[in-house]
């Protein structure tokens, strides 16, 4: 066992694999890093942060994208993944060396690290991943799955009052907490449900990074959440993170890869048992999306009828997953009215998102009001209303400066773009100079 102050060991078992060790000797780190996952149960994200890598440079390495050639970066992985030196070509590390024998060892010069010197002495000094590996000791009580649920539904609102940048450190320590009781053997049911809150907290931490547009860590997380989905075979889950990813394309401009990503999920709720029709219908409003971000007219009507027909069929008492009980009505007509808007079809969009924003007038959801007022002042620019577009994205303005969200501020910045032609204009200037008191243009 593991002591507290040492991160926990890997298995015997692992260090002994052949293939493990001819990894290890080529310094092939794509095998080093899937073994790790599939055999220790280290997941990327955890690789990330005891090797002091960011999450995307650990999703590039596992992809064979890119390779660890430095030695102080080797040094760092095989420190934090407890993978003894002469196994990577490096000299004893000094963890390795038995207490027993470390007077000698400590009389060496040390390298000194001064930004380690300005924690404060009251903070805990261990490893965070030991410090969880003690607290995966515990048996985790109904009560215990109800509270990390209970957490995630406020992360959630939280995300939506105020963006998710200042939850993510609280949102990835609770992920591998979880991540930790996985590895312990346990009853199934609970089992099964700390898998499913572990995928839907990698999930969380996948739209964080998308929402602040730092798209490759969210495919890390997105892709971290359909792997532990999978290992219980949530198929209406798996939709959902595929239907995220899809969302995430649109916005890198990949139409085809969001449509590939969304027609997956379909498929994959539809293998699945018990698939409510209010999943159904927001993944034919994905469908939608990405089918009018390629400009196909035809399929993107199909597909918004589609999303009607089945949200129509939603009953007082379905069971919907708590993820996707945020597609209410309001949500469809203002998806119906992007997606009409992306296809250039204004005036069928304005009165839809018109409607919609009237109807979340008392949402708390801030970042989503934003969202939807900047699809309102677009649309209402594309019918030449100026006067209109930029009072409108005003408000969209206002509201955006309260939510830390670097992807409705890009939206923003988007409009002033399309205000080119008209920057001469009083309203566009207006518009332009309350822009740079509130956001950086």
């Amino acid at each position: 066992m593991a002591e507290p102050s040492r991160p926990q060991e890997l298995p015997a078992r692992l260090l002994t694999d052949p293939e493990m060790i001819e990894a290890c000797r080529v310094r092939d780190f794509s095998r080093v890093f899937r073994l790790v996952k599939v055999h220790a149960g280290i997941y990327p994200s955890m690789i990330a942060r005891r090797c002091d890598l960011t999450p995307s440079r650990v999703g590039e390495v596992m992809a064979a994208r890119r390779q660890l050639v430095h030695m102080d970066v080797i040094e760092r992985v095989a420190d934090g993944l407890r993978i003894p030196g002469h196994m990577v070509g490096l000299a004893r590390r000094p963890w390795e060396t038995p207490a027993a024998l470390t007077t000698t060892e400590r009389q060496l010069p040390r390298r000194e690290e001064p930004q380690q010197e300005a924690v404060p002495s009251a903070l805990p000094g261990l490893d965070a991943d030991s410090f969880l590996a003690l607290t995966s000791r515990t048996r985790p009580s109904p009560s215990t799955l109800k509270a990390l649920r209970a957490s995630i539904e406020d992360y959630w609102r939280r995300d939506d009052q105020h963006g998710g940048e200042a939850l993510r450190p609280a949102v990835v320590g609770q992920l591998r907490y979880v991540v930790e009781l996985i590895k312990e053997d346990r009853h199934k049911p609970v089992q099964h449900e700390l898998y499913a809150v572990a995928a839907e907290l990698a999930r969380l931490t996948g739209w964080t990074h998308f929402d602040a547009r730092q798209y490759s860590q969210a495919r890390t997380y997105f892709a971290e959440a359909l792997q532990l989905a999978k290992q219980i075979d949530d198929r209406q889950f798996m939709a959902n993170v595929l239907a995220c990813m899809s969302l995430q394309a649109t916005y890198q401009d990949k139409p085809g890869d969001a449509l590939a990503y969304v027609t997956a999920a379909q498929d994959e709720a539809r293998d699945a048992v018990g698939t409510t029709p209010r999943v159904l219908s927001m993944l034919s409003m994905r469908e939608a999306f990405a089918h009018a971000t390629l400009g196909n007219r035809n399929a993107t009507h199909t597909a918004i009828f589609d999303a009607h027909q089945q949200f129509k069929r939603i009953r007082q008492g379905d069971p919907d997953p708590a993820w996707v009980t945020y597609f209410d009505e309001p949500k469809l007509i203002a998806d119906t009215g992007i997606a009409h808007g992306r296809l250039g079809e204004a005036a069928t969009a304005e009165p839809l998102v018109t409607d919609a924003l009237r109807r979340e007038s008392r949402s708390t959801n801030e970042r989503g009001r934003a969202f939807h007022a900047f699809w309102l002042a677009r649309i209402q620019l594309q019918q030449g209303k100026l006067d209109q577009a930029c009072q409108t994205a005003t408000e969209a303005l206002e509201r955006a400066s309260a939510v830390a969200s670097p992807r409705v501020t890009g939206h923003l910045k988007e409009f002033y773009n399309l205000l080119g032609p008209y920057r001469k204009e009083p309203v566009a200037t207006a518009f332009e100079g309350r822009l740079r008191e509130l956001l950086t243009v």
